[in-house]
């Protein structure tokens, strides 16, 4: 594992993940486009959650490169690329289970979006959050499950319209395992800790 975490924090690494974050963050919200115009103004903030977990990245990734940790960012991130990485790609599979098709562009989703869910991890020993970040993001992340299960601003998957309670319970319990990976690999651990320095 050690190549890993070299490789992890070479710059020109660095800055090839910064390219790939923020072109996927510019798709993400294209991808939203329609959905964003028919959404009331006090909840658009909150409906397209994979490029604004994407786009939290990116900001944690400027701040590395500029040997900064910016840690409300750090949380966000770590919590939710995990949980909509895992989200999108559970979503993708229980649609070809409803639909008996997994298209190119619905494999394209899964594999990118796991590797969403991957990459927030893999940073996890140069994240340096607090609890109080942890508590912030929490928030945030719960909060949205509220606007998008109770306010009905989910992601639209019309195959699955029919399940949205029992998604919208899955995805409650994918936030507090999203919260509770983000404690246990950073706050928690105190072993495999890596410097800015070092990148």
């Amino acid at each position: 594992m050690g190549w890993l975490f070299f490789l992890l924090r070479q710059r020109s690494f660095l800055y090839l993940m910064l390219i790939i974050n923020t072109a996927g963050t510019i798709y993400g919200y294209i991808w939203y486009k329609q959905q964003l115009s028919e959404t009331p103004p006090q909840f658009i903030a909150f409906v397209p959650d994979s490029p604004t977990a994407s786009l939290f990245f990116v900001f944690v990734l400027i701040g590395f490169l500029v040997g900064k940790h910016f840690k409300l960012f750090e949380a966000l991130a770590m919590i939710t690329l995990f949980k909509y990485g895992i989200w999108a790609v559970a979503m993708n599979l229980f649609v070809y289970l409803e639909t008996g098709v997994l298209s190119i562009y619905g494999m394209m989703l899964i594999l990118s979006h796991l590797g969403m869910a991957i990459e927030g991890l893999l940073y996890a020993p140069y994240y340096r959050f607090e609890m109080k970040h942890l508590m912030l993001a929490s928030i945030w992340t719960l909060h949205n499950e509220i606007i998008d299960y109770v306010f009905d601003m989910m992601p639209q998957y019309s195959v699955l319209n029919q399940y949205s309670a029992l998604i919208g319970y899955f995805t409650f319990w994918l936030s507090i395992i999203s919260i509770a990976i983000a404690y246990f690999f950073v706050i928690k651990n105190q072993t495999y800790k890596f410097e800015l320095k070092e990148l």
